[in-house]
């Protein structure tokens, strides 16, 4: 699959195929952590944290998404990283993660952040943001030490071009 196959769309969280791939997200994390441990939103929570939300697609099929949550003025949050599993491995959640990170950036954030599971199911996503740059980091946010979460932020340059470490 070429980068040419696929768009990478703002979406507003509202059309019938977004609501159905979310709440399959939903059910597999489900299956993979206790409910204590799950931080993924619903597309109505995901509407009215003011997130920025994009889906991807392939021709008239959604095959993944993610999100960007404001936390503060220079902190923000991945949320909802979803491939479709037909199209895992495929470049498709680096393209989301590449306009996350661009939005990011452009609204000046000095961090960005994320939570994602612990488990060996989630291996593949701990090596693509550890390939864009995230390090492991502990909680943020409001997020307690959990067992079945692994925390990892990536550091953005300021406006003067300059890394800044943070704690």
């Amino acid at each position: 699959m070429t980068d040419s196959e696929i768009e990478v769309r703002l979406d507003d969280l509202t059309g019938p195929k977004i609501k159905e791939f979310l709440a399959e997200h939903l059910r597999s994390l489900a299956d993979l952590s206790p409910p204590e441990s799950r931080h993924a939103l619903t597309p109505e929570e995901l509407r009215k944290s003011g997130a920025k939300f994009w889906s991807v697609w392939h021709g008239t099929d959604i095959i993944g998404c993610g999100a960007l949550q404001e936390l503060d003025a220079e902190h923000g949050e991945v949320k909802s990283m979803r491939t479709a599993v037909g199209y895992l491995r495929k470049g498709v959640a680096g393209r989301v993660l590449e306009e996350i990170i661009a939005e990011a950036r452009n609204r000046g954030y000095r961090r960005l952040s994320l939570e994602t599971g612990a488990t060996a199911e989630f291996a593949p996503a701990h090596a693509l943001y550890s390939k864009f740059g995230f390090r492991v980091c502990p909680p943020f946010n409001g997020y307690i030490e959990d067992p079945n979460s692994v925390f990892m932020t990536l550091e953005l340059p300021s406006p003067d071009g300059e890394s800044h470490h943070l704690e």
